[in-house]
Protein backbone atom coordinates (compact mmCIF):
# COMPACT_ATOMS: atom_id res chain seq x y z
CA UNK A 1 0.00 0.00 0.00
CA UNK A 2 1.25 3.47 -0.86
CA UNK A 3 1.98 5.51 2.25
CA UNK A 4 0.19 8.80 2.71
CA UNK A 5 2.40 11.41 4.33
CA UNK A 6 1.81 14.93 5.64
CA UNK A 7 4.75 17.37 5.56
CA UNK A 8 4.99 20.16 8.14
CA UNK A 9 7.34 23.14 7.73
CA UNK A 10 9.35 24.90 10.42
CA UNK A 11 9.33 28.32 12.09
CA UNK A 12 9.04 31.39 9.83
CA UNK A 13 8.55 29.18 6.77
CA UNK A 14 5.63 28.31 4.50
CA UNK A 15 4.37 25.27 2.61
CA UNK A 16 6.25 26.38 -0.52
CA UNK A 17 9.51 25.67 1.33
CA UNK A 18 8.57 21.98 1.23
CA UNK A 19 7.80 21.74 -2.50
CA UNK A 20 11.16 20.21 -3.55
CA UNK A 21 10.99 17.58 -0.82
CA UNK A 22 7.37 16.83 -1.63
CA UNK A 23 8.24 16.29 -5.30
CA UNK A 24 11.03 13.85 -4.40
CA UNK A 25 8.80 11.91 -2.03
CA UNK A 26 6.08 11.69 -4.67
CA UNK A 27 8.73 10.32 -7.00
CA UNK A 28 9.27 7.56 -4.47
CA UNK A 29 5.59 6.63 -4.55
CA UNK A 30 4.28 8.52 -1.52
CA UNK A 31 1.02 10.43 -1.56
CA UNK A 32 2.01 13.77 -0.07
CA UNK A 33 -0.04 16.52 1.58
CA UNK A 34 1.46 19.82 2.78
CA UNK A 35 0.36 21.49 6.00
CA UNK A 36 0.82 25.23 6.47
CA UNK A 37 0.47 27.39 9.59
CA UNK A 38 1.72 30.63 11.12
CA UNK A 39 4.41 29.99 13.71
CA UNK A 40 4.11 33.64 14.79
CA UNK A 41 0.38 34.24 15.06
CA UNK A 42 -1.11 30.77 15.32
CA UNK A 43 1.43 28.73 17.22
CA UNK A 44 0.86 25.16 18.44
CA UNK A 45 -2.47 26.01 20.08
CA UNK A 46 -4.04 26.77 16.72
CA UNK A 47 -1.87 24.68 14.42
CA UNK A 48 -2.03 21.29 16.14
CA UNK A 49 -5.85 20.88 16.01
CA UNK A 50 -5.81 21.81 12.31
CA UNK A 51 -2.93 19.42 11.70
CA UNK A 52 -4.89 16.61 13.34
CA UNK A 53 -7.81 17.29 11.02
CA UNK A 54 -5.47 17.40 8.01
CA UNK A 55 -4.01 14.03 8.98
CA UNK A 56 -7.47 12.55 9.28
CA UNK A 57 -8.67 14.04 5.99
CA UNK A 58 -5.59 12.77 4.16
CA UNK A 59 -5.80 9.39 5.92
CA UNK A 60 -2.08 9.78 6.48
CA UNK A 61 -0.09 7.01 8.14
CA UNK A 62 3.16 9.00 8.29
CA UNK A 63 4.37 12.50 9.13
CA UNK A 64 7.53 14.43 8.30
CA UNK A 65 8.30 17.72 9.99
CA UNK A 66 11.22 20.11 9.75
CA UNK A 67 12.39 21.77 12.98
CA UNK A 68 9.29 23.15 14.75
CA UNK A 69 7.22 21.13 12.28
CA UNK A 70 8.56 17.93 13.79
CA UNK A 71 7.52 19.08 17.26
CA UNK A 72 4.02 19.89 15.98
CA UNK A 73 3.80 16.47 14.33
CA UNK A 74 4.66 14.75 17.61
CA UNK A 75 2.22 16.94 19.52
CA UNK A 76 -0.55 15.98 17.09
CA UNK A 77 0.13 12.26 17.50
CA UNK A 78 0.21 12.64 21.27
CA UNK A 79 -3.02 14.65 21.45
CA UNK A 80 -4.91 12.31 19.12
CA UNK A 81 -3.74 8.74 19.85
CA UNK A 82 -6.43 7.38 17.54
CA UNK A 83 -4.63 8.75 14.47
CA UNK A 84 -3.37 5.98 12.13
CA UNK A 85 0.17 7.44 12.11
CA UNK A 86 2.74 4.66 12.38
CA UNK A 87 5.96 6.62 11.79
CA UNK A 88 7.19 10.19 12.13
CA UNK A 89 10.41 11.64 10.71
CA UNK A 90 11.78 14.82 12.30
CA UNK A 91 14.35 16.88 10.40
CA UNK A 92 16.58 18.83 12.76
CA UNK A 93 13.85 19.14 15.38
CA UNK A 94 15.03 20.31 18.84
CA UNK A 95 13.35 17.52 20.78
CA UNK A 96 15.15 18.52 23.97
CA UNK A 97 14.38 22.20 23.41
CA UNK A 98 16.40 24.77 21.52
CA UNK A 99 19.24 26.77 23.04
CA UNK A 100 18.98 29.11 20.07
CA UNK A 101 15.32 29.77 20.88
CA UNK A 102 16.19 30.45 24.51
CA UNK A 103 18.88 32.93 23.46
CA UNK A 104 16.47 34.63 21.04
CA UNK A 105 13.90 34.93 23.84
CA UNK A 106 16.46 36.81 25.94
CA UNK A 107 16.68 39.61 23.37
CA UNK A 108 13.70 41.96 23.32
CA UNK A 109 14.23 42.90 19.66
CA UNK A 110 14.39 39.26 18.52
CA UNK A 111 11.78 37.69 20.81
CA UNK A 112 8.83 38.45 18.47
CA UNK A 113 10.31 36.11 15.84
CA UNK A 114 9.42 33.16 18.08
CA UNK A 115 5.79 34.28 18.26
CA UNK A 116 3.34 31.88 19.86
CA UNK A 117 5.69 28.97 19.22
CA UNK A 118 8.25 30.22 21.76
CA UNK A 119 7.41 27.81 24.58
CA UNK A 120 7.43 24.66 22.46
CA UNK A 121 10.68 25.64 20.78
CA UNK A 122 12.38 26.26 24.11
CA UNK A 123 11.10 23.19 25.94
CA UNK A 124 10.85 20.54 23.21
CA UNK A 125 9.15 17.15 23.59
CA UNK A 126 11.34 15.25 26.07
CA UNK A 127 8.26 13.88 27.85
CA UNK A 128 6.50 12.81 24.65
CA UNK A 129 4.32 9.73 24.94
CA UNK A 130 2.99 8.57 21.62
CA UNK A 131 2.36 5.36 19.72
CA UNK A 132 4.30 6.14 16.52
CA UNK A 133 7.90 5.20 15.79
CA UNK A 134 10.03 8.35 15.58
CA UNK A 135 13.22 8.81 13.59
CA UNK A 136 15.40 11.92 13.47
CA UNK A 137 17.54 13.14 10.58
CA UNK A 138 19.96 15.71 12.02
CA UNK A 139 22.64 17.88 10.42
CA UNK A 140 26.17 18.70 11.50
CA UNK A 141 27.10 21.53 9.08
CA UNK A 142 27.20 24.58 11.41
CA UNK A 143 25.90 27.26 9.06
CA UNK A 144 22.94 29.55 9.61
CA UNK A 145 21.51 32.48 11.51
CA UNK A 146 21.26 30.42 14.66
CA UNK A 147 25.02 30.75 15.16
CA UNK A 148 24.48 34.45 15.82
CA UNK A 149 22.46 33.68 18.94
CA UNK A 150 23.84 30.37 20.23
CA UNK A 151 27.61 29.89 20.23
CA UNK A 152 27.71 26.11 20.05
CA UNK A 153 30.66 24.32 21.64
CA UNK A 154 29.43 21.01 20.23
CA UNK A 155 28.35 19.67 16.81
CA UNK A 156 25.29 21.43 15.39
CA UNK A 157 23.53 22.29 12.15
CA UNK A 158 24.04 25.99 12.86
CA UNK A 159 20.68 26.34 14.62
CA UNK A 160 20.11 23.12 16.56
CA UNK A 161 22.77 21.15 18.43
CA UNK A 162 22.98 17.42 17.71
CA UNK A 163 22.43 16.72 21.40
CA UNK A 164 19.11 18.57 21.20
CA UNK A 165 17.87 16.10 18.55
CA UNK A 166 18.56 12.94 20.58
CA UNK A 167 16.26 11.28 23.09
CA UNK A 168 16.20 7.68 24.44
CA UNK A 169 12.77 6.87 23.01
CA UNK A 170 13.76 7.42 19.36
CA UNK A 171 13.49 4.43 17.04
CA UNK A 172 16.55 5.65 15.09
CA UNK A 173 18.77 8.67 14.51
CA UNK A 174 21.11 9.60 11.66
CA UNK A 175 23.37 12.58 10.96
CA UNK A 176 23.94 14.15 7.54
CA UNK A 177 26.43 16.86 6.43
CA UNK A 178 23.68 19.48 6.20
CA UNK A 179 22.83 22.82 7.77
CA UNK A 180 19.48 23.33 9.48
CA UNK A 181 17.78 24.78 6.40
CA UNK A 182 19.77 22.50 4.11
CA UNK A 183 18.04 19.43 5.54
CA UNK A 184 14.85 20.43 3.71
CA UNK A 185 16.62 20.62 0.34
CA UNK A 186 18.84 17.57 0.80
CA UNK A 187 18.40 14.55 -1.45
CA UNK A 188 20.11 12.48 1.23
CA UNK A 189 17.47 13.54 3.73
CA UNK A 190 14.75 12.30 1.39
CA UNK A 191 16.60 9.01 0.95
CA UNK A 192 16.88 8.59 4.69
CA UNK A 193 13.27 9.58 5.32
CA UNK A 194 12.08 7.12 2.68
CA UNK A 195 14.10 4.35 4.28
CA UNK A 196 12.70 5.03 7.74
CA UNK A 197 9.10 5.41 6.59
CA UNK A 198 9.26 2.06 4.80
CA UNK A 199 11.44 0.03 7.15
CA UNK A 200 11.60 1.81 10.49
CA UNK A 201 15.37 2.27 10.24
CA UNK A 202 17.77 4.64 8.51
CA UNK A 203 20.74 3.77 6.30
CA UNK A 204 23.88 3.62 8.43
CA UNK A 205 26.29 2.31 5.78
CA UNK A 206 29.35 4.33 4.82
CA UNK A 207 28.02 4.52 1.28
CA UNK A 208 24.40 5.30 0.56
CA UNK A 209 22.55 5.45 -2.74
CA UNK A 210 20.85 8.86 -3.03
CA UNK A 211 17.42 8.96 -4.72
Amino acid sequence: MTSRIVLVHGVLNARTWLWPMAARLRGQGFRVSLFGYSSLWEGPGGAVPRLIETIRAARADALLGHSLGGLLALEAVQQAPDLPVARVVCLGSPLRGSETARRVAERAWARPFLGRSATLLQTGMADWRGNAEVGVVAGDAPRGAGCFFAHFQEPSDGTVALAETRLPWLADHVVLPCSHSGLVLSRQAVTQATRFLRHGRFHHDAEMKVV
